[in-house]
């Protein structure tokens, strides 16, 4: 496949690295000859210095004969302008970067389809869902829900108390039916196990369960859930605002941000929230504003370093739940051996999202899992592919991938060896890059 990207900011170039590892043939484009230069000493690709809305510029990217071409740099009104003209040069399908959800209402994504957007994606409005969904699900330290719930993936960081320590996959699965283990982070390693691995004091464990059975993998982990009421975010940016819009008013929540029109801004939007107009790397300010007091600690403030040692700090102090913005790649093994609790990091989240558009098959759903280098997808069997003529066990399927459920109507299932996937299943896979590519001939 041929994808051109437009933008060569931290969503281009992940974007792209990612892509460079599927044989793609990458087409990477900015106004920025630097960032260009930077990128292609490390990356297999072509890079076109040039504007994404000039004519002239696009059409030296060799659009006609191209994909997909995807528009992420910082402009929206850029982006999408970009796309209609991508698309009158004859590219197959565009994605379009926006920092602004009107744009998402229907009647209004209908006229920019008919301009030749074909996608939207809103990588501040994803972030925010990750973050409340972390704020509510205390206990993990990501939860996916696949179709609504009827599957749901938990990632839990497992300590020296917990009953399922040492115990062999294939023994947890004869006790346990409705749970499975599909991957394992251990020191900054991605494991997708077997029936002899077991699980060690500090990993990060992702298992795959039904709502039913979700009490059960906390128990089996030894981690108590508790209700979330009273929450501090450190910073005001927009991500934190957008989370804020989805809270809605069923929590205290306190707002530190260190730009005074901001926080004017915040306090007239939302109404049931306190701003405080001070520096939240200032621990007086925060021990006043009662961060001991709090249940979880959001801390989004534009500077993984200050979010980083923000949610450190709120640990030390006996916060519960902390959740921290980190942007820079560098930083995520760091906060992750901080154990400061949950991370959400924006340009992974839309990169996955974008993602799925280059597979050829039928997928619903990609997420990135935390502190970990596996993807999560949820594929849609079609009739007459290779996922739907054997049981699980016969499949062939790759090693570095595992089938972790099927969602069936309106009921989720735990997949082993004798399941037998049928036409319209929504088949939950877990895989490490490397496996990706295979995935596709059982789908396609």
């Amino acid at each position: 496949m041929k994808v051109v990207i437009a933008g060569a900011g931290e969503v281009g170039t992940h974007l792209a690295r990612m892509l460079s590892n599927e044989d793609h043939d990458i087409v990477l484009m900015d106004d920025s000859p630097e960032k260009l230069a930077v990128i292609s000493g490390e990356v297999d690709l072509m890079t076109v210095t040039g504007s994404a809305h000039s004519f002239q510029d696009l059409k030296q990217t060799g659009l006609s004969s191209a994909n997909l071409f995807i528009a992420v740099t910082p402009f929206e009104e850029r982006n999408v302008l970009a796309c209609a003209m991508a698309s009158y040069l004859g590219v197959s399908r565009t994605i379009a970067r926006i920092n602004n959800s009107e744009y998402l209402v229907p009647r209004y994504k209908e006229k920019l389809n008919n301009m030749g957007i074909n996608e939207l994606i809103y990588p501040e409005s994803l972030v925010s869902k990750e973050i409340v969904a972390s704020v509510k699900q205390t206990g993990t330290r990501q939860m996916i829900e696949f179709s609504n719930g009827k599957l749901i993936l938990l990632g839990i960081k497992v300590r020296e108390n917990a009953p399922i320590l040492e115990k062999k996959f294939e023994q947890l699965a004869k006790e346990n039916e409705h749970i499975l283990v599909v991957a394992i982070n251990r020191e900054g390693r991605t494991i997708i196990p077997n029936g002899s691995d077991c699980i060690k004091d500090g990993d990060i464990v992702f298992f795959v369960t039904t709502r039913s059975e979700q009490q059960r993998v906390f128990d089996l982990t030894a981690k108590k859930t508790f209700e979330v009421r009273n929450i501090m975010f450190m910073g005001g940016s927009r991500i934190a605002q957008k989370s804020l819009e989805k809270m809605g008013d069923q929590f205290n929540i306190k707002v530190i941000e260190e730009k005074l029109e901001k926080c004017e801004q915040i306090a007239e939007k939302f109404k049931n929230v306190l701003v405080i107009n001070g520096d939240c790397r200032n621990l007086k300010l925060l021990k006043d504003e009662g961060l001991e007091k709090m249940d979880a600690i959001v801390a989004t403030t534009g500077n993984s370093e200050t979010n980083i040692l923000g949610c450190h700090l709120a640990k030390t102090m006996g916060v519960r739940r902390t959740v921290a913005e980190v942007e820079n790649l560098a930083f995520m093994g760091l906060a992750e051996n901080m154990n400061i609790g949950s991370i959400v990091n924006k340009k992974l989240i839309a990169a996955s999202y974008i993602y799925r558009f280059t597979l050829n098959a039928a997928i619903s759903k990609v997420k990135c899992l935390t502190a970990s280098d596996a993807e999560v997808f949820e594929f849609i069997a079609k009739a007459d592919t290779k996922i739907t003529q054997k049981p699980v066990r016969e499949l062939g399927f790759p090693e570095e991938a595992k089938i972790g459920g099927i969602i069936r109507g309106n009921d989720g299932y735990i997949a082993d060896g004798d399941t037998w996937i049928r036409e319209g299943d929504r088949v939950v896979v877990f895989t490490l890059p490397s496996g990706i590519k295979k995935l596709e001939k059982f789908f396609k």
